[in-house]
């Protein structure tokens, strides 16, 4: 199920305008420039900008995500129309032969990556980012470090802000609140991430069908996740070449 966030109504309009700056998205873009994508999955796609940003460059572009409240925002938005949007997660897509896929966010996992397989053609690529556990990113998720408020025409101000509310290792808490100025209603969001080592990632994506490519460093976070690009093998490129790690 997706977090509030995303699947309340109020809540997933205004994301956008919480989240303004996505320099984060251009990476990939030049990805999937790099690889001469042509059609391309975006799982978890939230309000579709990403997948927006795609269709706008001429690509055949599927989003998928579990939340119907972002996907209304998605639909509503110039060139909506041009983007195939999909309610539900990557463990039940229709095949799609995709040249790549994408993903920012899962939450079953293994399923996801079994989905993701499935809809890649054969050589069709892989590419999501993960968080450094050494990073230790949750020390900074507090009021003091989140808080903000965030003035959004026809809505008015937003004060927002996040606070952990538990570390189990592997699992990390934590809960966005979220105040709106006009009527003073409160919502507040909770998530559970799973932080994953590096060598818990490469052993999935083996474990699923795939080829590792290359881990990245992340443009937006250096230091602090990695981007991994794996391939769908069927390509005649498979035979024991070693994942690089690199800038990107």
């Amino acid at each position: 199920m997706a977090d509030e966030c995303f699947r309340h109504p109020r809540l997933a309009a205004i994301h956008d305008a919480l989240d303004p700056d996505r320099g984060d998205l251009l990476p990939y873009l030049r990805t999937a420039e790099e690889f001469g994508a042509r059609r391309v999955l975006d799982i978890g796609c939230g309000t579709g900008v990403f997948a927006l940003l795609l269709a706008d460059r001429g690509m055949d572009v599927v989003g998928v995500d579990p939340a119907g409240a972002s996907l209304a925002v998605a639909r509503g938005k110039a060139g909506g129309d041009r983007v195939r949007w999909i309610e539900g997660d990557a463990t039940s897509l229709p095949e799609l032969r995709a040249d790549l896929a994408t993903m920012t966010a899962n939450r079953a996992w293994h399923g996801t990556l079994r989905g993701a397989h499935d809809a890649l053609r054969p050589g069709g690529h892989l590419v999501f980012e993960t968080r450094d556990p050494a990073r230790r990113a949750w020390e900074e998720w507090n009021r003091e470090r989140t808080w903000r408020v965030t003035e959004i025409p026809g809505v008015g101000a937003v004060e927002s802000w996040c606070a952990l509310t538990e570390v189990r290792w592997p699992l990390v808490s934590f809960r966005w609140t979220y105040v709106f100025a006009s009527d003073g209603e409160v919502l507040t969001s909770d998530s559970t991430l799973r932080f994953r080592e590096r060598h818990e990632v490469e052993a999935d994506l083996a474990a699923r069908g795939f080829v590792l490519e290359e881990v990245r460093d992340a443009p937006d976070r250096p230091g602090g996740e990695f981007v991994f690009v794996a391939r769908r093998p069927g390509t005649g490129r498979d035979t024991g070449h070693a994942a690089r790690v690199g800038p990107g």
